[in-house]
């Protein structure tokens, strides 16, 4: 059992976001839905909290009203292996309304922020050459969405 788990507040969206990341996330599946009964604070029948998966971890979602809105102090990060699962998170979380930021970061429609990294980003500024690390940091930050191809050569020196 998880002993961590992100619990995210919406408006009146849970459901509805829930069931987007489901969809995007090839394993995503919702869990449990619980719903406002006569008590409220809700409307009675309206989803009050949903659990979900996706790619093992579990979350939950709040239907909690206009109260809280989402910051990018807080960001989910997906772990990439190949520009192809770049580019598929990356126009999945945008589509519908979600707005690209800078440097693979991206604000889906509800306003949650997520990373979309490719695992080679992180090897390629690790390297003990500061110069490789210098001209990939220098790559990363005039990107919006992260462009592997341009990342290597940034590495070898052939220009971003």
């Amino acid at each position: 059992m998880q002993k961590i788990t992100p619990f995210l507040w919406f408006d009146k969206e849970a459901g509805e976001a829930a069931n987007f990341y489901v969809s995007i996330f090839k394993d995503g599946k919702i869990l449990n839905v619980s719903r406002y009964g006569d008590a409220g604070p809700g409307q009675k029948g309206q989803v009050m909290v949903v659990k979900f998966e996706l790619m093992g971890q579990t979350f939950m979602a709040l239907n909690g009203g206009p109260l809280f809105k989402f910051t990018e102090a807080i960001s989910f990060m997906v772990d990439c292996q190949s520009q192809e699962e770049v580019d598929y998170y990356w126009d999945k979380l945008l589509s519908g309304g979600g707005k690209p930021s800078q440097c693979g970061w991206l604000k889906d429609k509800y306003g949650l922020s997520w990373q979309i990294v490719p695992t080679i980003l992180g090897e390629l500024m690790s390297d003990k050459d500061p110069a490789k690390s210098r001209r990939v940091m220098e790559a990363m930050l005039k990107m919006v969405k992260m462009d592997v191809a341009a990342l290597k050569r940034a590495y070898e020196g052939h220009g971003a």
